[in-house]
């Protein structure tokens, strides 16, 4: 009877029966968010390998043994314990608040200096308890001694804590995230970290650090806003003389073959007067910009000598009679056949021209206005998958020859770019056809080239490409 009556027996029943069972449930609820990936598995752990067995054990000393609180010993585990719960809040709040955070919520704009003084007031809150409650220290003083002293500094320091408080107020907006590409009056380039006191800014030159006090106070744009909205402006010289629509197209053409250019936008191009045109370029990313810029302006360089237009003012000397006249002589002949009139026929009417490493030399569906020889470098021959895949069909080196459907007036089964620096020769096709017409030998010859090059083009957009490549002549 006296058992039964005591207490103790029932907070040491409850603890001996709660304590298997509680254990038991945490261990189930640990696996299944450790199945879900969850964040919270770590503080179920916690909360079950240490809070819950200190807690028990607290529990068996006060009510069960009747040890009195205000012993040295109760007074050390109810430290420990209530450190342990201060731990598991804190780690809660960040797992809570930040970890399971929607994209786009407040709490995920939240900076990390808020929640940094959420986790200090929670600590400082959780240690005045356990020093006033268990150790019986009187923490009153303190708090007023530590509310005059925060006066006094922010008095002092009321403009330095201004410029930090507008800059908390912007991290808060969150104008910009990790990996936007800012322009502001001093600096242009990609944020890298963002912490309370300064934006880390990856430039060309180096890393940028910039106080958000100073981007809280000057205006800046973000060029990753809206995403894909980000345009490149390129300001090209010609001379006066040249006829601007002319200037115009190629431009809007060189820059339409860019494979930095976003998707669905169509490059436009303005004279703005004096010789200067500015190309406005429709970008995915500011990333792109330098590369697409260097591209561009390398591709231009070719193609303006080809429409013989002066880029710079620069005139475009490279097709002498010499050069062609060898060309003919060396790559042409041997290709169409030609004997010495022949080639003589051709000369006021062909040209050497050449094409950037990269750039393209045929478009796809597009009919050739002429043949192309190839008196120096390599092209690559393409064609366009069902999947809109570009997958290469094959090679073609010195002596080969492009635009033989300009003959037949056909389009073209696929595309063709340089591999590296090419120099050509090209011929228009009337002045072709009148010299081909009298050999019909040739011009069947040219009809299977055109049916084994479509052959081929069929082959590779079925298989996605061919690996490896055979090099047509």
């Amino acid at each position: 009877m006296n058992l039964f009556s005591s207490s103790w027996f029932y907070w040491a029943l409850g603890v001996a029966v709660g304590l298997p069972l509680a254990i038991i449930l945490l261990t189930e609820l640990q696996h299944a968010l450790i199945r879900r990936r969850s964040h919270l598995a770590r503080q179920v752990s916690l909360l079950r390998n240490y809070v819950l067995p200190l807690g028990a054990l607290l529990v068996l000393l006060v009510e069960a043994r009747q040890v009195p609180a205000h012993d040295t010993s109760v007074r050390i585990l109810t430290t420990v314990f209530g450190f342990l719960v201060l731990v598991l809040l804190v780690s809660g709040l960040n797992a809570t608040v930040i970890q399971y955070a929607p994209e786009g919520s407040w709490r995920k704009r939240l900076p990390v200096i808020f929640l940094d003084v959420a986790r200090f007031a929670l600590i400082g809150a959780g240690l005045a308890v356990i020093l006033s409650y268990i150790w019986g220290v009187r923490i009153g003083g303190l708090f007023t001694a530590f509310g005059v002293t925060s006066v006094v500094i922010g008095l002092m320091l009321q403009n330095s804590v201004g410029q930090v408080v507008s800059g908390l107020f912007m991290l808060f907006e969150q104008p910009f995230q990790i990996g936007d590409w800012l322009d502001t009056p001093a600096v242009r380039g990609r944020i890298v970290e963002v912490n309370w006191r300064a934006v880390h800014i990856e430039t060309d030159t180096g890393l940028r650090i910039t106080p958000n006090s100073v981007l809280a106070t000057t205006p800046f744009t973000n060029l990753s806003r809206p995403p894909g909205a980000h345009k490149l402006a390129i300001t090209t010289t010609f001379s006066t003389v040249d006829p601007p629509d002319k200037v115009c197209a190629l431009l809007s053409r060189v820059a339409g073959a860019l494979p930095q250019l976003k998707t669905g936008v169509t490059p436009t191009s303005v004279s703005l007067g004096g010789g200067q045109y500015c190309t406005t370029i429709g970008m995915n990313s500011a990333a792109d910009d330098a590369a697409a810029q260097a591209k561009f302006l390398r591709w231009l360089w070719y193609a303006a000598r080809r429409e013989s237009l002066h880029l710079d003012g620069a005139e475009d000397e490279f097709s002498t009679t010499q050069r062609v006249e060898d060309a003919l002589k060396t790559v042409v002949a041997p290709a169409l056949r030609l004997s010495h009139t022949d080639q003589q026929s051709l000369l006021p009417y062909a040209r050497i021209v050449r094409y950037g490493a990269e750039e393209i030399v045929e478009y796809d569906g597009q009919v050739p206005e002429g043949m192309a020889f190839l008196v120096a470098g390599a092209v690559r021959l393409t064609a366009t998958a069902e999947d809109g895949s570009v997958v290469p069909v094959s090679t073609l080196s010195e002596g080969a020859f492009l635009g033989v459907t300009a003959l037949t007036r056909q389009p073209n089964q696929g595309g063709a770019y340089a591999m590296a620096e090419v120099t050509a020769l090209e011929i228009d096709r009337e002045h072709l056809e009148q010299l081909l017409m009298s050999k019909p030998m040739l011009l069947q010859d040219l009809g299977h080239l055109i049916d084994e090059r479509h052959d081929k083009v069929l082959q590779a957009t079925r298989r996605g490409g061919n690996p490896g490549e055979a090099v047509e002549q």
